[in-house]
């Protein structure tokens, strides 16, 4: 009984959280031995087919509480379908002034998130998304990964 009710309740639980909309688009970049260096920019490509919709944008870094810095500048270019290319720097706050985390920490792993809300992009096409870290070093330690996401902006009823 006991094994069947255990069924029951993980079958119902599977439903309920595969019912969630998917992004529109989502992938992770991953840094070798948890160090970004300046040589490595991870590229997003994206497809966008509705030109109607506006779009959110996360995006996530993921370091270890062993990460140094309060903060971290990224350069983010967009290239567009029509080749316009533009590049615009980005602060992401990792804490607060008396140290504590802003993110998400679960264990040692901390996610801080920067939103761009509601962004109309107005050309069918891929766009192309390129990242690279701000800072004078030549190396970032203990970054693990970047994640870059892109929905469709909910309508507010």
């Amino acid at each position: 009984m006991l094994r069947k009710n255990s069924l029951w309740i993980l079958l119902v639980c599977a439903v309920l959280f595969s019912c969630g909309e998917q992004p529109h688009f989502e992938k992770a970049f991953s840094f070798k031995s948890r160090k970004w260096t300046q040589d490595v920019k991870p590229v997003y490509e994206i497809e966008i087919d509705d030109v109607t919709t506006e779009y959110d944008f996360t995006l996530s870094l993921r370091t270890s509480t062993d990460y140094k810095y309060s903060n971290l500048w990224v350069f983010m270019k967009t290239e567009t379908p029509d080749g316009t290319i533009a590049r615009e720097p980005f602060e992401i706050k990792i804490t607060n002034p008396d140290g504590s985390w802003i993110g998400d920490k679960s264990g040692s792993m901390v996610t801080t998130s920067l939103y761009f809300k509601s962004r109309h992009l107005p050309i069918k096409g891929k766009y192309t998304f390129t990242l690279e870290q701000g800072i004078t070093a030549s190396k970032i330690d203990e970054v693990h990964d970047l994640i870059f996401r892109v929905e469709k902006t909910k309508k507010k009823s």
